[in-house]
């Protein structure tokens, strides 16, 4: 009799799983010259990274403008595609997902864009920004579709009766909640903020970012908080993940990341926030890069972030360092980390 293999069923995702699971992730964008406009090229926006984020985390990702963050998130939630890696969400592979199987997990998934004055159309009314989602996805007609935008408006802290007005009328704060109250339109579970607050005045930040905390607890949210400012990630994020040039250089939980960096790259940036105590200010040392950011169409061999690193040595050059452990949750991609 011919031998017989055991079937293999596929393990069920469970909530202790990670909700996202990218690995080896790289969203490259072709560069064309010449009369024929060839590639020639390739800008390494995202160029292997690998990140776990888990059910009802805030995860935030930070860096220089220019290193990816904004690309990773739009590539996690399939809004661009990837050139290779796999991106898994509730265990099952997305990567290439196309037409109904995407579409069904696109109402699990939504993002919070940076502009609040680009991502809403001027032409459509409040109620037609918030209710497009419902449209797409066939969730509600009629006086059910117009009370849901109404209830989605009070959620967020604007009142039902702006269904009928248009963004030009609002203010950025507005702005951004009717933004906010789009992506929960479809009741998800993982959104992407796409630095939802750094188009804002700072007396506004707080108020989005507090309305941010707060939708997470009541609706059991999963965010990828995106930014650049690193106290304002501080405050919000339970873990932080440091990006440079298209790779993750750090990831450990907040307060570990701010106590005890362990990538120089992370060390400079952390330098960089300012302190209230003024004599703490004074005595504290700078860590200054050198240089610039390399091109991410011919990045440095090994480290990335090598040409402008203060403990660079030649192995540096010759080996691309891997994340390693330095401690529950804590990984680093550095040869010579910090003490």
């Amino acid at each position: 009799m011919p031998e017989t293999r055991p079937v293999q069923l596929k393990r069920a995702w469970t909530t202790s799983d990670p909700l996202v699971s990218v690995r080896e992730l790289k969203t490259w964008f072709p560069v064309a010259s010449g009369v024929l406009q060839r590639t020639t090229a390739h800008v390494r926006a995202v160029d292997g990274v690998d990140l776990d984020i888990k059910k009802g985390e805030t995860l935030g990702l930070v860096g220089e403008s220019g290193c990816g963050k904004s690309t990773l998130g739009r590539t996690i939630i399939r809004l661009l595609d990837p050139t290779a890696g796999t991106i898994k969400f509730k265990g099952e592979d997305i990567t290439h997902q196309r037409g109904a199987a995407l579409r069904a997990h696109r109402r699990d998934m939504a993002m919070i864009f940076q502009d609040p004055y680009a991502s809403l159309d001027p032409r459509q009314t409040v109620g037609d920004i918030v209710g497009e989602p419902l449209d797409v996805h066939r969730l509600a007609v009629g006086p059910a579709r117009r009370e849901r935008v109404r209830e989605l408006l009070d959620v967020v802290g604007l009142n039902p009766g702006f269904v009928d007005r248009y963004p030009h009328e609002f203010s950025g704060g507005q702005r951004q909640r009717i933004g906010i109250a789009r992506a929960l339109a479809v009741d998800p579970s993982f959104i992407v903020c796409d630095e939802p607050i750094s188009a804002l005045d700072v007396s506004i930040q707080a108020q989005i970012i507090n309305l941010l905390e707060s939708l997470q607890s009541k609706f059991d949210l999963t965010y990828l908080f995106i930014a650049h400012d690193l106290s304002v990630v501080k405050h919000i994020s339970n873990r932080i993940a440091v990006m440079y040039l298209g790779k993750i250089m750090e990831i450990a939980p907040g307060q570990q990341l701010y106590r005890r960096p362990r990538h120089p790259y992370t060390g400079s940036l952390l330098s960089a926030i300012p302190i209230p105590d003024p004599l703490i200010e004074r005595a504290r040392e700078r860590v200054l890069l050198q240089g610039d950011v390399a091109s991410p169409v011919n990045p440095p061999s090994g480290c990335r972030f090598r040409t402008r690193c203060p403990r660079a040595k030649p192995h540096c050059a010759e080996e691309e360092p891997p994340l390693e452990s330095f401690g529950a949750e804590h990984l680093a991609a550095c040869f010579y980390p910090l003490d």
